[in-house]
């Protein structure tokens, strides 16, 4: 086995999602992933918890929204809302064959879908927000995977291992020196009221006031690398065109460019996927309000990949998500969406915090 496959199983119970004896620990993933997975059950088992593996076959997804009846689509079974209320940690590691797979699916059976799993979501969002579910979500490498990202796929086990420092002899040092770093521009944000965002086709400005500011270094996300905070909900006002596709669902959403107005999205465009774009905008009465606000600190991530738990860490952009808050930024926007965009302000881009520029060309210049 890679080693360090066996680094970054051992960063992630020791460090990202800090595994106790007897706590109870669902880890989950498709068959692709199962390197890492045993690594991180024989992990849990070492210290004397219960873990529980699931596999998760990539035909399944497929097989519901292609041939599921409405309430097929809508079916939650009871025990897995009982799972999700009684587990202490739970670890879900990507690791798709094929990342294309419901890309010719119907947007609104997917929005069926979604709304299906919204009791199961509620109680995962519910125990997260007030601490009692420990998780965190991790990639194992593929080729497809790294198809995406225009890599060979030892590349991509490379680009991996690297942004999660797991190609280091010490990851847990290198993510706590990351979190020192990163608590310089928390407080530099504490207690700021308005962020104004400039770049090509881009004008937006947002209001943070009374928010909390949060510093993400290698525990919910593996790799890591953001300051996130939740914009007060009737506050955006602007402009903004993404940097980069849009993926979700194996759809990518090319050009998208959204207009808000007291908050809201009042206009979208996009020059590929347009439909589905609209469809997650009116998912529900959330969804066209932001969620999140991020600045993104991780400088060994400087190339697209298509994969959201990356590209969202690009060090030098800034990403928004449409949808759902996080209660522990003081955030009070509910939806089923939860969708991250980037914006990339690395060439020519600005970052102002309260009329003070605060990240130009995709350095920090304030701190």
């Amino acid at each position: 086995m890679d080693p360090r496959i066996g680094r970054l199983a051992d960063l992630l119970v020791d460090y990202s999602n800090p595994v106790r004896a007897g706590d109870q620990v669902l880890i989950g993933g498709p068959p692709a992933a199962e390197p890492l997975l045993a690594a991180l059950f024989d992990k849990v088992l070492a210290v004397g918890a219960q873990p529980t593996c699931e596999i998760e076959a990539p035909w399944v997804q497929e097989s519901l929204l292609r041939y599921g009846r409405k309430k097929q689509l809508a079916y939650v079974p009871g025990w897995k809302v009982n799972q999700a209320e009684t587990l202490d940690c739970l670890f879900r590691v990507i690791a798709e064959t094929n990342t294309r797979a419901l890309s010719g699916m119907d947007p609104k059976r997917q929005q069926e879908r979604m709304l299906g799993l919204k009791p199961l979501r509620e109680v995962l969002r519910r125990r997260m927000d007030d601490k009692t579910l420990r998780w965190n979500v991790t990639l194992f490498p593929t080729e497809a995977h790294a198809q995406d990202a225009d890599m060979s796929l030892s590349e991509f086990e490379n680009f991996v291992y690297a942004a999660c420092k797991a190609d280091r002899p010490d990851p847990v040092s290198a993510w706590k020196r990351i979190r020192r770093e990163q608590k310089r521009i928390v407080e530099f944000l504490t207690g700021s009221k308005k962020i104004r965002i400039v770049a090509r086709e881009t004008d937006l400005t947002l209001s943070v006031a009374g928010r909390a500011w949060v510093n993400c270094c290698g525990t919910a996300n593996m790799p890591d690398g953001e300051v996130f905070t939740g914009p007060v909900e009737d506050s955006a006002e602007g402009t903004i065109l993404f940097s980069f596709p849009a993926c979700r669902e194996g759809r990518e959403v090319e050009g998208v460019h959204l207009t808000f107005q007291a908050g809201k999205v009042t206009a979208a465009r996009a020059s590929k996927n347009l439909e589905y774009l609209n469809a997650m905008l009116d998912l529900d009465s959330g969804s066209r309000y932001l969620g999140e606000f991020s600045f993104a600190t991780n400088r060994d991530i400087q190339r697209f990949t298509k994969n959201i738990l990356f590209d969202e860490k690009i060090g030098g952009t800034v990403h928004l998500a449409l949808g759902s808050s996080y209660a522990e930024t003081g955030g009070k926007n509910r939806s089923v969406l939860h969708w991250d965009m980037i914006c990339d302000l690395r060439q020519g881009g600005r970052a102002y915090v309260d009329g003070k520029l605060f990240l130009k060309d995709g350095a920090f210049v304030a701190l």
